[in-house]
């Protein structure tokens, strides 16, 4: 099993309260739109403020999809190298010792991919082995989780490396009256972040919670993980992509089909390992908005707290696409982690419409 050692969140410097994006977007529609709209949908999702890649009045100069994606290779690389090096010093883990990187991002293009564009920058080895994803959205982050533990299970004595970056704020679209428009504008926000694991065969895999010699809360191991397409959602989620760059799809059937499918998939899933939902002690979910979050606790039968973390984290910075998760992970572990031998599950939704879960145990 893979031993998590430490998780790292950041932010770009620039922050933002919920009401002074909205009032900067409102002045940059269309002549002629109400922008009553747009505040209401800004007051209603559950967000109070946002970290943005450039300062506010910046976006209004910004210029097409080209243009957007130079600011996104710029800003992903360094706010990627933080994550990692804050990473590998949290665990005590040197960057040469790194064996595999996985890393996703699903909101600007990069060919070379953003591993390789901040491997020599932080240290890593050029034989280092690389494994980008692409195209998860915000799943990314617990499906990466996934694909660093099957990595680490073939090779267990290796340390692996995940990293997740996402600029949200580059692909908005500011002529783009329609709601999926709205909401993603007023939902999601920028960050980083990334994970140290080691295979069951590493010496530092016996590291528990309680031990922590060089100085990085070692996290829990990973039991388990499933990956689920839900057929005939395609059209709920993912980017419309053209000459104006990635237009956000966003249905709004999508808590519904977390109300018909997801909870079922979870039960059939901790079934699996003589496991309830009322059996879990941490719940580290991503906060994909205020309503696929009540969807879902009410699916799974689950107490208000169960979730407060994934809602701290909404409110606190929005949604970060495939970051979030990771942030709610941090977040779980610096709260102080769950007894030792509890169980706990990581779970996010993405383009598809897919679920990422990942079963862990402290």
């Amino acid at each position: 099993m893979t031993r998590v050692l430490a998780v790292s969140a950041v932010f770009p410097p620039h922050r933002h309260t919920q009401a002074e994006i909205a009032e900067e977007l409102a002045r940059r529609l269309p002549p002629g739109t109400d922008p009553g709209l747009l505040r209401r949908v800004h007051s209603s999702v559950g967000v109070e403020a946002r970290h943005l890649a450039l300062p506010l009045d910046r976006y209004g100069r910004l210029g097409g999809f080209g243009q957007c994606n130079d600011t996104y290779l710029e800003v992903a690389r360094d706010l990627g190298a933080q994550a990692v090096r804050a990473a590998l010093d949290e665990a005590g883990v040197a960057p040469e010792e790194v064996d595999v990187v996985v890393s996703t991002s699903v909101t600007g293009i990069a060919t070379p991919s953003l591993d390789a564009r901040l491997a020599s920058a932080t240290g890593l080895r050029p034989d280092v082995r690389r494994v980008p994803l692409f195209g998860l959205g915000c799943a990314g982050g617990a499906a990466g989780t996934a694909r660093l533990h099957d990595q680490l299970a073939g090779r267990p004595g290796d340390v692996g490396l995940l990293l997740s970056v996402e600029l949200c704020s580059l692909t908005l679209q500011s002529a783009d009256t329609s709601m999926a428009n709205l909401v993603s504008g007023a939902l999601f926000g920028d960050g980083a972040a990334a994970l140290v694991a080691v295979g069951a065969g590493h010496p530092r895999h016996g590291e528990g919670p309680g031990r922590r010699p060089h100085g990085g809360g070692a996290g829990p191991v990973v039991v388990d993980c499933r990956s689920r397409l839900y057929p005939g959602t395609e059209h709920l989620l993912g980017w419309d992509v053209g000459e104006w760059g990635l237009r956000p799809v966003l249905g709004s059937e999508l808590p519904e089909v977390v109300r018909l499918h997801v909870g079922e998939e979870i039960a059939s899933f901790l079934a699996g390992h003589d496991l309830k939902p009322q059996d879990l002690t941490a719940w580290v979910c991503h906060p994909g908005g205020p309503k696929v979050l009540d969807v879902l606790g009410d699916a799974l039968g689950l107490p208000d707290e169960a979730l407060s973390q994934s809602r701290r984290s909404l409110a606190r910075a929005g949604n970060l696409s495939s970051a979030s998760v990771l942030h709610v992970l941090r977040d779980t572990l610096g709260d102080g982690p769950p007894e030792p031998g509890s169980p706990g599950l990581m779970l996010a939704f993405g383009p598809g419409f897919s679920s990422e879960l990942v079963l862990l145990r402290w």
